[in-house]
């Protein structure tokens, strides 16, 4: 992204896919690509820097819009502070502030992240899902080694909900997902489901 300064204020933004006309002098767009910054700093076009230092994941926050600024000889594009996703659930409300009736919850970060493991967990026991209606339907056993390892992944989904529900703030709770290597292993604070042998 380009912008046009003139008299100091940045008067337009540009892609750089197309000429440009100022004042009574037109240039091609070859003027974004072929000429250095300098020349093109001499007739008032400046590349945009991006500042992302208050840019945030967006899974977990909304950032702001881009704030452009001329200064020093350059021009700058900064976000805002971002604000945090809501953690909890909250009912919507209307534009006088009251509840929607009837009441419409809009789901907060634990609530789409505890239903987004119960579908993992769902996905990994599907494909044996048909052992365990079997069992039940002609009453015969279940393999041993497929029934613990079923209560296991059953059992993880529920310490990883749990986790999810004691994060403290958006912060915490992104950690949980959040990988890390050391020492060679990759790993997250939640965990994963365990694997069939």
């Amino acid at each position: 992204m380009f912008a046009l300064v003139e008299s100091g204020s940045i008067t337009k933004m540009m892609k750089g896919n197309k000429g440009i006309t100022i004042g009574d002098n037109q240039y091609p767009a070859a003027i974004f690509t072929i000429w250095s910054e300098s020349e093109r700093n001499t007739i008032g076009v400046y590349t945009i820097e991006i500042d992302n230092t208050n840019y945030k994941d967006q899974e977990w926050y909304i950032n702001t819009n881009i704030t452009y600024a001329f200064g020093s000889g350059k021009v700058t594009g900064t976000y805002g502070t971002a604000t945090a996703r809501a953690i909890a659930d909250a009912n919507a409300k209307d534009d006088n502030g009251d509840d929607l009736d009837p009441v419409v919850v809009n789901k907060g970060l634990k609530t789409i992240k505890k239903e987004l493991i119960d579908r993992q967990c769902a996905e990994i026991l599907a494909p044996s899902d048909w052992m365990y209606i079997k069992a039940g339907e002609e009453g015969v056993s279940m393999d041993s080694g497929w029934k613990t390892w079923r209560a296991s992944v059953r059992t993880k989904c529920n310490s990883m909900q749990t986790q999810i529900d004691n994060a403290a703030n958006v912060d915490a709770l992104a950690a949980l997902f959040t990988y890390t290597t050391t020492d060679g292993v990759t790993s997250r604070p939640l965990g994963e489901f365990p694997i069939k042998e």
